[in-house]
């Protein structure tokens, strides 16, 4: 692969910047002492604003990362545990931070405004929960695996862990893939076809993963049961420390979160197709399937999350030793800003339409296309269906 900036001068120049990744979970403790020491209410809405306003005007200012890590570093770099430990953090911080926010959603001291900003707080640290439940899960260590788990646990979304390592991975950048936005595809459009299709594709292929095994569905080995059973250890307990009246808070954050994650799915592979080869089958993975980007801030925030090519075409490959590449097509700016454009599809098709057709060098037909518009969009183009 061929990579894009200077060689990094040490093994990560970045390399304590990483624990600043711990502010996303920390969001969730800020709002009551902000509030407090401030009078400020909109602080209970920390969580958005820092990931839509925050992030990407510091991402505007400070610019891309520029830099890669060497080859001879590899194994240095994926052997050092401060890295994981900077993702194993995330965890505890999470949990502490929805007890707390329970506990004001328990009480009566907050306006239902007040508690809806904290559930959108809540929601945004469950959403980038995904993302380190993401870097943990596919780890081969059966520690990390479980603590993946764990970090799905706030959001309810357990069978990420089967439908992205086994679904979403084989078959991304392809039309069959629910996670892989289509071009022509708008973001409200994407959302219920990806979670809706990525719940059934995890239910298949765990139920074939478990028949291959002799085993059935009601297994203590069923991996989307053990993670669904974190969630309900979880808010159970939730519930018996706090009353019910935290269950409605808990869907929403839960929700929110889900719709985070999903927005980032549509971001990283819209439009992008896979070629095929001779035979039929789909060409492995290359870069030139997600899309990418190098914007510093964000890089910290999630993990090198940005850096999707060389995770797709490396998905072995831990955070700290993802790479750019000039092979992959590039976002104009960071994930934080692509998030608020893909909200308003008319803006987000004029911004990144004219992207992906760049990317094929012109050639349309060579899109992952949404069907139901791909005549109206061929037209577009001079071209017939």
């Amino acid at each position: 692969m061929q990579t894009v900036g200077k060689p990094a001068g040490s093994a990560d120049p970045k390399r304590h910047l990483w624990v600043l990744g711990l502010i996303a979970p920390s969001s969730a403790l800020l709002p009551s002492q902000l509030v407090l020491h401030t009078g400020a209410a909109v602080f209970w809405w920390i969580g958005p604003i820092i990931v839509l306003v925050v992030i990407p005007l510091l991402d505007w200012t400070i610019g891309e990362d520029g830099s890669n890590p060497r080859d001879e570093d590899y194994e240095l770099l994926s052997n050092d545990r401060y890295y994981r430990w900077c993702t194993y953090l995330f965890l505890p911080i999470q949990l502490i931070g929805l007890g707390v926010a329970c506990y004001m959603w328990a009480g009566h001291e907050l306006s239902v405004v007040d508690k809806l900003g904290l559930a959108a707080t809540l929601g945004f640290v469950s959403g980038i929960g995904i993302n380190a439940a993401h870097e943990l899960g596919h780890r081969v260590e059966r520690l990390e695996r479980w603590l993946a788990k764990i970090a799905l646990a706030q959001s309810g979304y357990g069978h990420f862990f089967v439908e992205h390592n086994r679904g979403h991975h084989v078959r991304v950048a392809t039309p069959e893939d629910p996670a892989s936005g289509r071009l022509g595809e708008s973001l409200w459009e994407f959302l219920p076809r990806s979670v809706s299709g990525s719940f059934r594709s995890a239910i298949g292929l765990e139920r074939a993963r478990l028949a291959r095994k002799g085993k059935r569905w009601w297994s203590v080995g069923n991996h989307i049961l053990q993670a669904w059973a974190m969630t309900v250890i979880l808010f159970g307990g939730l519930v018996a420390g706090f009353g019910p009246a935290v269950l409605p808070w808990l869907a929403l954050q839960a929700v929110v979160g889900i719709a985070l994650l999903e927005t980032v799915n549509y971001v990283e592979h819209y439009g992008l197709l896979r070629a095929r080869r001779p035979n039929g089958l789909y060409a492995r993975c290359s870069p030139g399937d997600s899309w990418n980007s190098d914007h510093l801030v964000t890089n910290i925030f999630l993990f090198h999350l940005q850096r999707h090519s060389d995770h797709h075409a490396n998905p072995g490959r831990r955070y700290q030793t993802l790479r750019s590449s000039e092979e992959a097509p590039q976002l104009p700016s960071g994930y934080a800003t692509m998030i608020l454009l893909a909200a308003i599809p008319p803006l987000w098709r004029r911004v990144m339409d004219k992207r992906v057709l760049g990317h094929y060098d012109g050639d349309v037909t060579l899109a992952n296309i949404q069907p139901r518009k791909r005549r109206r969009i061929l037209s577009a183009y001079g071209l017939t269906a």
